[in-house]
Parts: structure tokens; sequence; C-alpha cells
């Protein structure tokens, strides 16, 4: 199963970066192994897995470390489209080579990826469903509990409340916080945004005021925390200026 992420739509569109062509693109998605390659000792064919676009050695210095998980040698590529052991293709049509994505390339009944890019699951979770969490769940609670890290009692905003802004809200509730409040230019998203843990919500077009100023006056000098999960750079000058004096 996979799910369709913006990055997929974002590349596909070839806006910012230079287009390979054919490649397949996916990378949010759940699976069975099919087979293993010589060497692979964490997984067998019957395995459930999830595929992980920023993979891991387990030996380099980011791997060893908790301060990132930006492998040396599986950190998300968007440039690559082979595989790292031979620098050849997996698909093929007709004799001609099909180019990989993100090292995933999940839009594809069958794929290829290196053994440190798959994360083996419950088989008795539904892969319709987690599939999900090997892109925009785990990019938005990932980054609130091992990087934000908000106190139990603290408040934290949340800028965008799409799939990883929720995921972001999920990380903020499960940690703790006691004010999650969310910003969104669409006022609907509030409500099912409260099931994420999201107990307020500012509509930046509902005020003629900077948000980052709303929410400073709401929380007497700024939040503990700010998530911004919609990759608009005004939203990360909000986010930022958001914060409490000194955080």
């Amino acid at each position: 199963f996979t799910s369709l992420c913006h990055t997929d739509v974002y590349f596909w569109e070839a806006k910012g970066q230079t287009p390979l062509f054919p490649r397949i693109f996916g990378h949010e998605a759940g699976g069975i192994v099919e087979s293993v390659g010589e060497g692979v000792t964490h997984l067998k064919p019957g395995d459930h897995a999830l595929p992980v676009f920023t993979g891991e050695c387990g030996d380099c210095a980011h791997c060893k470390s908790e301060e990132s998980n930006m492998c040396d040698l599986l950190r998300i590529n968007t440039d690559r489209g082979v595989m790292i052991h031979d620098s050849k293709t997996r698909f093929s049509i007709k004799g001609q080579p099909i180019y990989h994505f993100v090292g995933t390339s999940t839009f594809s009944e069958y794929t290829v990826v290196h053994a440190g890019c798959v994360a083996k699951v419950n088989p008795a979770a539904p892969l319709d469903k987690i599939c999900v969490l090997s892109c925009g769940i785990c990019t938005g609670l990932g980054a609130t509990v091992n990087v934000a890290k908000p106190k139990p009692g603290s408040s934290v905003a949340i800028f965008g409340l799409g799939a990883v802004g929720l995921a972001a809200a999920e990380g903020a509730r499960i940690s703790g916080a006691s004010r999650i409040i969310g910003v969104d230019l669409v006022s609907s998203r509030f409500e099912e945004a409260k099931k994420f843990g999201v107990n307020e919500f500012v509509n930046p077009k509902d005020h003629d005021k900077p948000v980052q100023q709303v929410i400073a006056e709401m929380t007497n000098g700024g939040v503990d925390r700010a998530v911004e999960c919609t990759g608009s750079i005004q939203a990360m000058v909000s986010a930022f200026e958001c914060v409490h004096d000194g955080w």
C-alpha cells in the first residue's frame, strides 16, 4: 500500500530541481518482503515492513548519535536514481532503465530498496493504515518528540495542520504539553485537529497583526516551543518569532 505525499507531487512537477526521467515516485508506503539479498539478516520473506527514505547504516557518526538521523550513507538523496551498491537501477522497460526515487519508489507493485531503508513492523498492523507512518507521521511526531522535546505542562504552537502538523500535535500531546495551539489558514481543520491534541486555534487571516504577535499575547510572552509544518518561509519566521524571548 502506498499513499501520496505532496513531495511526490513536487518532484513530479519538477519544481526547483533537475528531473530524472523516467523514474518511479512514491515513498510513503507499507509492504511485504518478497525476498532478501545476501547479507541481509534483520528481514526475511513474509515480513511486513515500511520503506524509509532516510535510512540507517548503523555504523556512521550520525547513526551512532542521537543528534540527527542524517546517515552518511543512506540520508535522503533526491538526485540519486540508482542503487548505492552498483550505481544501477532495478527497474526497466524494454531494456531501458527506469530510475529510482529517494531509494524507495513505492508507486510500483514491487520495488527494491537498500536493507538499511526498511523497518520491520508488527504484521497485525494494517498496511493500508500504517503506510503514512513511513513519512508524514514520523516527520511531524519525530520532530516534536525528538527535537523540540516539549516538557510536561508546556505550550506548543503548530504551524500547519496537514498530516505532518497533526502528527506534530500528537507528539506534543504525548509529551505532556498542556497548551497546543494550531495555526492554519483553513479554520475547518481545527475540528479534526482536536483529535490530535490541539486545544486552541489561530487563523492568521482573522487578525490584523502578525500571527506571532497574536500568539505572544495569548501566551504572556510566547510559547515554549513551535513546530513549523508547512515549508512556507513566512510561517518559519512566524514560528521562530512566536517562541518566548530567550527560549
